[in-house]
């Protein structure tokens, strides 16, 4: 009885080395941590438009202000305030803008900016 044995020869082989594995899987945890970090900052986002939108009926600064600052406190916005609002008319409508940075600690130095400017119609 002979026996035959096959040596797979390197360039027939597929698939993924080691190497390889460990870089996907160090990618993956970084793509992971940093949209973790910022789901919370696009999540405030999407409730300081809410609360614009909210506090643009009012007819003054200061009204528009207060109204975004309650609507902030409601619902925990702690990037912008009622008085870094821009508050100016169009014709005889309110336009509210605003304009705003958050940042989040990539490492040593380096970090991701995220840059937000708005405004009401």
């Amino acid at each position: 009885m002979v026996k035959v044995h096959r040596v797979a020869s390197r360039s027939r082989q597929r698939g993924l080395s080691f190497f390889g594995l460990v870089f996907i899987g160090v990618l993956a945890v970084a793509v992971f941590a940093i949209g973790g970090q910022s789901v919370p900052i696009f999540l405030e986002y999407v409730a300081i438009k809410k609360a614009v939108e909210k506090a643009k009926v009012e007819s003054s600064v200061a009204g528009v202000q207060a109204a975004f600052d309650r609507a902030a406190a409601i619902d925990n916005i702690a990037s912008i305030q009622g008085k870094d609002l821009e508050v100016g008319k169009r014709g005889d409508k309110v336009v509210v803008s605003y304009k705003y940075s958050r940042e989040i600690a990539l490492a040593g130095p380096a970090y991701l900016v995220y840059r937000f400017e708005g405004h009401t119609n």
